[in-house]
């Protein structure tokens, strides 16, 4: 990865030609020089040089900013062309203009034939492309039309083509006999190359879309084959009032003609060739969409997708929430793998197109899976073992539900006989038919393949994983949280209709038992324990413990406050009252969102914000953490009730002789409870009844909301997963020594004896610097030096977005790093941490980004893109130039260049210099 010095976007990216360089430009209108030159045995992407053009004195900025840049075949030079209309030629990689050869506007014009039409305005220059056989030859395509066939060398015109409607690209064919412009009014014209001008009558032109105002065509490539028609390949010109908000590229081969119809604009495209040089026939079409990258295969009938290895839209549907399992057994991960590759039978069967490098990392040392929920109500499963996130599986809910989904809403193909011929492309799908189907929370045991997934509107589904599709009916157990309470009416959105006819499920993870809370809120808190066959699930007006083996209710505790009005109020208007009007403008929003069925992907992320942020995220958004004293909050806040964690523990609740089952939970108004479970024996788990009884509760001072609870054994161990110690991974928790019971609110960090409940020691977070924690996991932290020896820790991310490892039992402040922007409010609340002291959080709505802790876990790209041995130019294609005197500048410049890079490394620079001079000398 590079990343500019300059806080500016990337505009253009270009190779040059046979080489390990590429060029940028920038937004500022700053060129700079990169290589991806091996230092140490590894590929690093390095830049050497920048470079920003410099007009006359007095110039205004338009004569030099760059519109178009051509990289020559001959690795040596740039031309970039100008909105001014002056194109500049520029060595590389030294970045030294060559001002005696610039074509300048005057030239051009003063070449013009005196009856063009637009001689006097040409505009800028739109396009620049090299004549295919004379590398001597460029085009200069003029934002007006006007298309200026020149001579480098000679620095003269040679040919004048006078194409009058406004020009969107060129293409030189193969053979140099034929130039393409492609136009705004959706045509493109193919004009012959020769010595005489061309007059405007033998234009032939064409409008693929039809005789009504189409839009324009933004670029155009043809390639020709080894026998037969050639392709013609082509962005846009879609007719404008019917299909103008279409982002298509249409692909002609012979008889065969296909708009390929993607979900977000079209950044850019090229096409793979085959064979040694790339020069036989097109096999790929690869194409950057603003949301994806699609690759689409040539060569086979249909013209499928191929699968991405790499840069896969993790935002089809909007991320709702992630969950991260490390470590995962290999049974488990090659069922999940058989499920998702019959999923991805629509894909090619082609090897992935593009070859270069190699991945010089070693296999990862354990098998990572990540799994992202998201609006439409499906869970997918990403490889997270190494660099790149690859997709393995995807799990819908939707198919127990009844939707708003119209069943003849078909978007994947266009009917027979449609014109134009749309074929739906790429995943990007940022519409939901119903955002109560929005997964909120998410948990897997790697060990039993149970999964349990929880949504919007108060549906908790558990899973197993099966290997054969199966018919099944999903019966729905309500459960009502309120307990009776009086004077609560529920404003918020309906519950989902459950199917009552069996569904179909598909190999992979199907859902046997189904939870509806009542009222459908938000499903604030998940855990399951695949030992005791339980799940504990968790609302803002209380939780419950759901026995799946059984398929009963075992517990509901309802933890609403008498004053909690908000909390009845759906999950839109979650909004801590800061000021009046903030609340009503966050009302107006919901009014005018909910009236809408599909929303547009940005409007489902805000959507997702404000269902996920809790109410102490808005008020900081306003009111930044400046105290220095922790301030008890009063209990008429709203949403005290709301339940934040659960957990699951064995360990000492009625005196310190018997230990027990228990399920613990911690609210938003800073109380914890905690319930004794009696378990049947395993003989008679399936028909006796598992009872809860109230043991303890704690009500925090200060009533700080409680964001995890942790109970350590005997030796100061957090407790083991569930099947952990079954499965030999784990030692069994310690029963002889004392056990304590660490409550971590957004405050502070508190331990307590169990089974006594009286406070040990407490580490205040807030009291120091004004952070609250946000995010917190436990972590073993394995020694880098020694492969037997670890430590647990906790780690915690801040609303201030940084991050600190605590010790355990111990709980004292380890180390703090800053990581994430404090402001990046959505960044810090999709936070997950793994069990190895690493994490993800996502950097914008379609990216995660890793970071880690630990310094035996770190996943980082290493591999190798290596010099080509030889350009595959003969002497006859370069541009001929000045003899001696351009040798021993050329000399010169590539001494210039080794310095600067030789200034940009640090430490020990020789492999990397001697991979540079032999380059060099070459």
């Amino acid at each position: 990865m590079g990343l500019h010095d300059e806080n500016a976007a990337v505009t253009q990216v270009h190779f040059l030609p046979h080489q390990v360089e590429l060029v940028t430009l920038l937004d500022d209108n700053s060129l700079h020089m990169w290589t991806l030159r091996a230092h140490k045995g590894l590929s690093e992407l390095l830049e050497i040089g920048r470079f920003t053009l410099t007009g006359p004195p007095g110039a205004p900025p338009s004569v030099t900013r760059v519109t178009a840049v051509l990289a020559h075949s001959s690795g040596e030079l740039l031309l970039l062309g100008t909105e001014g209309g002056h194109v500049f030629i520029v060595e590389v990689p030294g970045f030294r203009e060559l001002e005696e050869r610039n074509i300048s506007l005057d030239q051009v014009a003063n070449s013009v034939p005196d009856d063009y039409i637009g001689r006097r305005n040409l505009e800028h220059v739109e396009a620049l492309q090299e004549n295919p056989v004379n590398p001597n030859q460029v085009v200069i395509g003029y934002g007006r039309g006007l298309m200026v066939i020149w001579d480098v060398e000679k620095q003269c015109a040679i040919q004048h083509i006078p194409a009058t409607q406004q020009l969107e690209s060129v293409w030189w064919t193969e053979d140099g006999s034929y130039i393409l412009s492609s136009h705004s009014d959706g045509s493109y014209c193919r004009w012959m190359v020769g010595g005489e001008d061309v007059n405007e009558e033998e234009e032939k032109s064409d409008i693929p879309y039809g005789h009504f105002p189409c839009k324009a065509i933004s670029k155009i490539v043809q390639l020709p084959t080894e026998e037969g028609p050639p392709f013609l390949l082509f962005s846009g010109g879609m007719p404008r009032a019917s299909y103008g908000d279409r982002h298509c590229i249409t692909v002609i081969h012979s008889k065969t003609h296909v708009a390929l119809d993607f979900t977000s604009r079209i950044i850019d495209f090229f096409a793979i060739r085959d064979g040694p040089q790339y020069t036989g026939d097109p096999s790929a079409l690869v194409v950057l969409v603003e949301e994806e990258l699609v690759v689409i295969d040539l060569q086979t009938e249909g013209w499928p997708v191929i699968q991405t290895p790499y840069l896969v839209p993790l935002h089809s549907s909007a991320i709702t929430c992630s969950h991260h399992v490390s470590a995962i057994p290999l049974k488990l991960w090659e069922r999940v793998i058989a499920a998702g590759d019959l999923q991805k039978t629509h894909y090619s069967k082609k090897p992935w197109p593009i070859t270069g490098g190699q991945n010089m990392a070693p296999d990862p040392p354990q098998r990572d899976l990540l799994l992202t929920g998201h609006e439409d109500g499906t869970v997918r499963f990403w490889d997270a073992s190494g660099v790149c996130l690859y997709p393995m599986y995807k799990l819908s809910t939707a198919g127990v539900f009844h939707t708003d989904a119209d069943p003849n809403d078909n978007m994947n193909q266009g009917t027979e006989g449609e014109w134009p011929p749309f074929r739906k492309v790429g995943c990007f799908d940022p519409y939901s038919d119903d955002p109560r189907l929005g997964i909120q929370k998410i948990h897997l045991c790697k060990y039993s393949g149970y999964l349990t997934v929880a949504g919007t509107a108060g549906q908790i589904l558990v899973l197993e994983l099966n290997d054969e599709a199966a018919e099944q009916t999903v019966e729905a157990k309500v459960v009502d949280l309120l307990q009776g309470q009086e004077g609560f009416r529920w404003k918020g959105h309906t519950r989902l209709d459950v199917r009552e006819e069996p569904v179909l499920f598909p190999p992979g993870f199907q859902p046997f038992s189904l939870v509806q809370c009542q009222p459908p809120a938000v499903v604030t808190a998940l855990t399951l324990h695949s030992e005791w066959k339980l799940v504990a699930f968790g609302t803002s007006h209380g939780f419950g413990l759901y026995d799946y083996q059984q398929k009963n209710t075992v517990l509901i505790k309802c933890t609403l406050n008498p004053s909690d009005q908000l909390a009845m109020e759906g999950p839109l208007s979650r909004v801590k009252s800061i000021k009046k009007s903030l609340r009503q403008s966050f009302r107006r929003i919901r009014r005018s969102r909910v009236s809408l069925r599909k929303h547009h992907v940005n409007n489902a992320a805000k959507l997702q914000e404000a269902n996920a942020r809790l109410e102490a995220e808005l008020a900081e958004m306003e009111l930044a953490p400046v105290q220095r004293k922790i301030e008890a909050r009063s209990s008429d806040d709203s949403f005290t009730g709301l339940v934040r964690t659960l957990y699951f523990a064995d360990s000492f609740l009625s005196d310190s002789s018997h230990n027990t089952p228990s399920l613990w939970a911690g609210t938003n108004g800073g109380c914890v409870f905690a319930y004794m479970l009696r378990l049947p024996p395993v003989e008679h788990r399936a028909d006796e009844p598992i009872t809860a009884q109230p043991a303890k509760e704690i009500q925090l001072m200060h009533r700080a909301p409680v964001v995890g609870i942790v109970v350590l054994d005997g030796h100061g161990a957090p407790s083991p997963e569930p099947l952990e110690v079954a499965h030999d991974l784990a030692r069994s928790p310690d029963m002889q020594g004392s056990h304590h019971l660490l409550v971590i609110s957004e405050e502070q960090f508190k331990v307590f004896t169990l089974p006594k409940v009286s406070a040990k020691m407490k580490l205040k977070l807030t009291a120091t610097d004004g952070s609250r924690v946000r995010r917190v996991g436990v972590a073993w932290f394995g020694s880098s030096r020694s492969e037997d020896y670890g430590e647990s820790g906790l780690v915690v991310l801040t609303n201030q977005g940084d991050l600190h490892v605590v010790s355990l039992p111990t709980v004292k402040m380890q180390v703090q790093y800053p990581c994430i922007r404090r402001e990046d409010v959505s960044g810090i609340a999709s936070c997950v941490f793994t069990k190895h002291g690493q994490g993800f959080y996502l950097i914008s709505p379609s990216e995660f980004e890793r970071f880690s802790l630990s310094t035996r876990h770190v996943v980082e790209p290493r591999c190798l893109v290596e010099v080509p041995l030889h350009s595959g130019l003969s002497n006859q294609h370069r541009p001929k130039h000045d003899g001696a005197h351009r040798n021993a500048r050329q000399d010169s410049e590539d001494a210039e260049v080794l310095q600067e890079i030789q200034k940009s490394l640090e430490g020990d620079q020789t492999s990397f210099l001697e991979n540079n001079v032999k380059s060099a000398v070459a």
